[in-house]
């Protein structure tokens, strides 16, 4: 099941035992993050992270931002209710929500967050042999970010290893 990103078309259904034709989707778009300060978040996902900010249509009527890289876009959207935002003091836990980002270079990337003095958890676990680097951290939203060299880890169908 190497291939990421394109289906063969057919999705088996599992109740009625037919072939069904995959819905017509084509990759991930953007993500959406509620901002307490829409500068911050743009400063952190342009300046750490490496997005780009880029014009977003002028009949939204709303303070936001869109950036783009790594062919995913990021819109920021400033908060009107502060309660819709995570907490600022939960503790990292890689077992809560988060995007995830491919990096090519974790240690890189580590000392990235090391020179914006930024407070990460780093982990590797190990999957039959095959290492993979973890960093979480949060944007200065409180969201969940990791980084990590998943690509390492083979895709093959769930269930298929007895």
């Amino acid at each position: 099941m190497e291939n990421r990103g394109k289906t063969n078309g057919e999705v088996k259904n599992e109740k009625e035992g037919k072939e069904k034709e995959a819905p017509p989707l084509m990759a991930l778009n953007h993500v959406s993050r509620l901002c307490r300060n829409l500068k911050d978040s743009i400063d952190f996902y342009s300046k750490v992270l490496g997005f780009v900010p880029i014009e977003r249509p002028q009949t939204l009527d709303f303070k936001g931002a869109w950036l783009f890289n790594y062919g995913v876009g990021i819109h920021l959207l400033q908060s009107e209710d502060e309660e819709r935002l995570p907490l600022e003091t939960k503790p990292l836990n890689p077992k809560d929500n988060h995007i995830s980002f491919q990096c090519e270079d974790v240690k890189a990337m580590e000392q990235r967050l090391k020179d914006f003095n930024w407070k990460y958890m780093k982990r590797t676990i190990d999957e039959n042999g095959t290492p993979i680097d973890q960093l979480f951290f949060n944007d200065p939203d409180g969201f969940m970010v990791e980084l990590c060299n998943c690509e390492s880890l083979k895709l093959v169908p769930a269930g298929s290893f007895g």
